[in-house]
């Protein structure tokens, strides 16, 4: 495959479930013929949404992008605590779900919000040693890990009928939504896991109506639509305010 280097910009993908984002980024490789692609921030592959791709030059603004605010949608099932902490993993504990109130449910979502520490779980991209953590969960093997700074923006709970729970957060880089699940889970007493999650927001970047692409148009080739939904870095700097 000869590599188009011409190509410069900024790719939205509404990511679908049961696929990793380099699974995205490999697809995208193949569809617009070129190498240089990456991805701001890993969407877990029970995860759906929003997954930023940079390509060619863009790359230079990985980082960047990668620091803003995120927003998701997801859903939680109380009761029930997984190895994952999320429906993926094998289920560790179950507890009956008490009778809470609307109350009771709310004050433990308050209690994860402004700036707090997360352990990250060991089913993450996390690296001690140069090794990834989901390696040496592969393996077995639970290490200690370092609680990271992270933030919560703004929560709010969208429809509570124990045990599920749907909520929306606005939370730094570096969040978890899983293990803030878990967290609120551990904090009623009963424990909990994520169900369902979508990215709906990345810093600046929101889904509108012919500004991104999905897994289909990358795996099908069709090159020319998938242009179009590209965004030039002019486009981006001017969406960023810059």
């Amino acid at each position: 495959m000869k590599s188009d280097d011409s190509l410069n910009g900024v790719l939205l993908v509404d990511k679908g479930p049961d696929m990793t984002s380099h699974d995205v980024v490999a697809v995208a490789r193949r569809c617009l013929r070129t190498k240089k692609i990456g991805h701001c921030g890993t969407l877990d592959p029970m995860a759906t949404g929003m997954l930023i791709l940079v390509i060619g030059t863009g790359t230079k603004l990985q980082d960047l992008l990668m620091s803003e605010d995120k927003e998701y949608t997801g859903s939680l099932k109380l009761g029930v605590t997984t190895s994952t902490q999320d429906r993926e993993g094998e289920v560790l504990e179950e507890k009956p779900v008490p009778a809470f109130t609307a109350d009771e449910i709310q004050a433990a979502f308050d209690a994860y919000k402004g700036d707090f520490y997360q352990t990250p779980p060991m089913v993450s991209a996390v690296k001690i040693d140069g090794v990834p953590l989901y390696k040496l969960a592969r393996q077995g093997r639970e290490v200690e890990r370092k609680p990271r700074f992270v933030r919560v923006y703004d929560a709010q709970i969208t429809r509570a009928e124990p045990p599920d729970v749907d909520f929306r957060v606005v939370c730094s880089k570096g969040f978890y939504v899983r293990t803030y699940a878990h967290d609120i889970g551990q904090k009623l007493g009963c424990g909990a896991h994520l169900t369902a999650l979508r990215r709906t927001r990345s810093g600046h970047f929101k889904f509108q109506p012919g500004n991104h692409t999905n897994f289909g148009a990358l795996k099908e080739g069709r090159r020319d639509e998938v242009l179009a939904a590209m965004m030039s870095l002019y486009d981006v700097s001017k969406l960023r305010g810059a």
